[in-house]
């Protein structure tokens, strides 16, 4: 089971409505799905981490998808960057299987806690600096309530800046402003930060980022977080 602290910010995160922008896209995006998605009750709440509490290694994104982890409940759940993503995960160890569809699909992960900057899907993937900085306390809680963390992976330059800045608010600057690249690397306080393209359509379709791309990423974040294959029970942590 989870801390209490942790179930406790998970029930926060969910019941959250602080932005009156996110919350009517949400909610609108859920009352007019797509065909494919028509007969499916959607989550339409805001979706918080999920993962192993005793987790080593943070996956942070951007937000939920409108028709995925807003559809399911869970953060790269259901849609086209999370195939792309549990792949690797199981590829590199980190995942049981290389799908994520459903909360309830079976996937167990080790080592690792999945979460966003951003808890509610915005309009175009992009969130309102009002917006971030509103839902990042989150993150920065999350961070906090995972005592065993080491490395954070930051999917795209918008994670980069929201882990870099979650880590501000509990007290560990970088010397100066890391700059965010594919396999960039970044020492802040005791946390190693990984950077990796975002497993968007936008980036795996026009080979910006590769499955072994990807793939590098993750092992990156094992050698640092010092992690032998194998390693913990994790199980699904959520909603």
């Amino acid at each position: 089971m989870l801390p209490d602290s942790l179930i406790e910010l998970t029930a926060e995160i969910v019941a959250c409505r602080r932005c009156p922008r996110l919350v009517a896209w949400r909610e609108d995006a859920a009352a007019d799905p797509p065909a494919r998605f028509a007969i499916e009750e959607y989550w339409a709440r805001p979706v918080p981490g999920w993962g192993d509490a005793r987790a080593r290694v943070l996956i942070v994104g951007l937000a939920p998808a409108a028709h995925g982890g807003n559809r399911t409940g869970r953060i790269f759940t259901g849609d086209r960057s999370g195939d792309f993503l549990f792949a690797s995960l199981h590829r590199t160890g980190f995942a049981n299987q290389p799908t994520s569809v459903s909360p309830d699909d079976g996937l167990t992960v080790a080592d690792l806690y999945v979460a966003a900057v951003v808890r509610c899907a915005p309009p175009d993937n992009k969130p309102s600096p009002d917006e971030r900085d509103r839902c990042l306390p989150y993150l920065a809680r999350e961070m906090a309530l995972l005592p065993e963390l080491q490395v954070i992976v930051a999917l795209g330059a918008f994670a980069w800046d929201g882990a870099l800045r979650a880590l501000r608010e509990l007290g560990f600057r970088a010397p100066s402003r890391p700059k965010f690249g594919h396999l960039e690397e970044a020492r802040v306080g005791p946390y190693a930060i990984v950077g990796s393209y975002h497993p968007s359509q936008q980036n795996t379709f026009t080979g910006r980022l590769t499955p072994g791309m990807l793939d590098e990423a993750m092992l990156r974040a094992r050698e640092l977080a010092s992690l032998l294959p194998g390693r913990g029970t994790g199980r699904p942590i959520g909603p």
